[in-house]
């Protein structure tokens, strides 16, 4: 199948109320450009350098979603660009995007990530703290505005553990939701578990191998 056959049958299977994020890391202009004719205008990318390199290549309506682990050294390199920062796992990394965006004279979206998987390798907030803390972050950072939360599954065969971690996940966006006037996207969801992420509610899918193919 094409590119564009992948991400019709994608669409095909989305109710209007889920956002397709095509993961484009490691993809070539080109193939980003087939996904762009196609329709696509979200594209998630975990690189800060890659992001930058790219964003003058291709058309200026593309909607750029920063999804990996972000360093505070490269924020700067991302800020002009992006239109939503998904992996916020710490306060300390909100605090330097607050500051660099006050520096820029913006507001810049953003999700908090939380820890949902039974693997430590991922990041994130424990959901106990996330609860407790990201309240606060309303009134301190300014320059930041909360939209919601993301988080990713356990890469593991058994998906009624992912179905419980996604679950966790809602129930968390759930509490949080009346403490901010924005909250209003979840970010779950991938190549290999988004039927699930979309029954357990999730507003963002991130999906990359199954438009492009496996790197």
């Amino acid at each position: 199948m094409t590119i564009r056959e992948n991400i019709e049958s994608i669409l095909s299977k989305l109710p209007p109320t889920v956002k397709l994020v095509a993961v484009s890391k490691l993809q070539s202009v080109p193939e980003i450009l087939e996904a762009y004719v196609a329709g696509q205008r979200a594209f998630g990318e975990n690189r800060p350098q890659e992001l930058a390199a790219k964003v003058h290549s291709l058309p200026e309506d593309i909607e750029w979603h920063f999804i990996g682990r972000l360093q505070s050294n490269k924020i700067k390199m991302i800020l002009p660009y992006v239109s939503l920062i998904h992996s916020v796992d710490s306060e300390r990394l909100l605090a330097r995007i607050d500051r660099q965006a006050a520096l820029s004279g913006r507001i810049v979206d953003c999700l908090i990530q939380l820890h949902i998987a039974i693997e430590d390798t991922k990041q994130g907030f424990p959901v106990d703290e996330a609860l407790e803390q990201v309240p606060l972050f309303r009134d301190k950072y300014k320059n930041v505005r909360i939209r919601g939360l993301m988080g990713m599954a356990s890469f593991v065969e058994d998906m009624e553990q992912v179905r419980g971690e996604f679950r966790t996940l809602k129930l968390a966006f759930d509490k949080l939701k009346p403490e901010f006037p924005h909250f209003d996207t979840l970010s779950m969801g991938m190549s290999q578990d988004w039927h699930i992420a979309v029954e357990e509610g999730t507003t963002i899918i991130r999906i990359g191998s199954i438009i492009f193919g496996s790197r």
